[in-house]
């Protein structure tokens, strides 16, 4: 992982209701936020243009989509989406069939596939009231190695899983973990949640951090702190 920049570990979730809240955001936080996550609250309030901007801007972006449909829908969804310019694209990482028609459209492009396997909000519970006879951990990384097989760059996973997401897939394939929050605070609405130093420390490339930064009362210095733990890690 040492490949990757220190600043581009860290992953600024815009989870927000508009785009021009968003980008007031990107403002406040300026050089110390290098990379953003546009996610489905932003995508019908402006948030393709946002990424736009944040583009021209010299940031990275992470275009949390987590498409899933019929195979030739999600190859013409991911070859238009290679367009933008996006760094990362989630796909939700239910079958081989989907995968492979991702890959397919984002054909010999820049553009980095990410299959989400099982969202940081679920518990075994809710993964029964689905129909699935896994726990959290063996779905994950039941996913990772259809997602590995399958020519995708990286899942999106919980750091419970990271090490041994890991150990199974390649020392390349890119692991982004949500869910993250420092020792001692609240968890929100999150459930498998763990905090950056040992996210990284598991084998973690990247860490997506929304709440604890958007909503904090100095959100530079907040970024900062998790830059720090990252640092640690």
């Amino acid at each position: 992982m040492s490949h990757t920049p220190l600043k581009d570990r860290l992953i600024v979730a815009l989870d927000m209701p508009t785009a021009e809240e968003a980008q007031r955001l990107v403002a406040k936080l300026d050089d110390a936020v290098s990379f953003y996550k546009v996610g489905l609250e932003l995508l019908f309030a402006g948030g393709l243009d946002l990424a736009d901007s944040l583009i021209a801007q010299g940031k990275r972006v992470f275009l949390d989509m987590k498409l899933l449909d019929i195979g030739n829908t999600v190859e013409r969804a991911v070859s238009n989406a290679r367009e933008l310019g996006v760094d990362f694209l989630t796909v939700h990482g239910h079958d081989l069939k989907t995968l492979r028609a991702a890959v397919a459209g984002r054909g010999p492009s820049q553009l980095k596939l990410l299959a989400v396997t099982v969202m940081t909000n679920l518990t075994e519970d809710d993964l029964k009231q689905q129909g699935s006879r896994f726990t959290p951990g063996e779905l994950v990384l039941h996913r990772a190695r259809l997602a590995h097989e399958a020519g995708f760059d990286g899942v999106i996973a919980s750091g419970q899983e990271a090490a041994a997401i890991r150990a199974a897939t390649s020392p390349d394939f890119l692991i982004v973990t949500p869910g993250i929050r420092l020792a001692g605070s609240t968890t929100d609405d999150q459930e498998r949640v763990m905090t950056p130093e040992h996210a990284i420390g598991a084998g973690a490339n990247h860490i997506v951090v929304g709440r604890p930064i958007t909503q904090a009362d100095d959100p530079v210095q907040a970024a900062l702190t998790f830059h720090n733990h990252i640092r640690q890690a």
